[in-house]
């Protein structure tokens, strides 16, 4: 299909690739999963550590897209511990 030269692009058209993932080698987008606020109180110590790891992996290169992914995937990781119960690490914190 040839364009028309005299006819500006439209940078707004619809289009099924995402600019931000072609750039960046994301590929295909993925269905996203519905997600949810949460709130919760976590103590310094365990907020700067979290920080603090969150940008050394940044930082090294690791594909961490943002602190929620890391935190929803450290969540997912104690809570498959926990569905170990007897052996659960989780568990057998003081």
């Amino acid at each position: 299909m040839a364009s028309d030269p005299k006819k500006p692009p439209d940078f707004f058209e619809p289009s099924p690739l995402d600019p931000m993932l072609s750039a960046t080698g994301g590929g295909a987008p993925a269905a996203a999963a519905p997600k949810k606020k949460a709130g919760f109180y976590l103590s310094l110590d365990v907020l700067n550590r979290f920080e603090r790891k969150f940008y050394e992996l940044k930082l090294a290169g690791a594909p961490v897209g943002t602190k929620s992914a890391l935190l929803e995937a450290a969540l997912e990781f104690a809570l498959d511990d926990l569905d170990r119960n007897p052996e659960s690490r989780v568990l057998k914190r003081d």
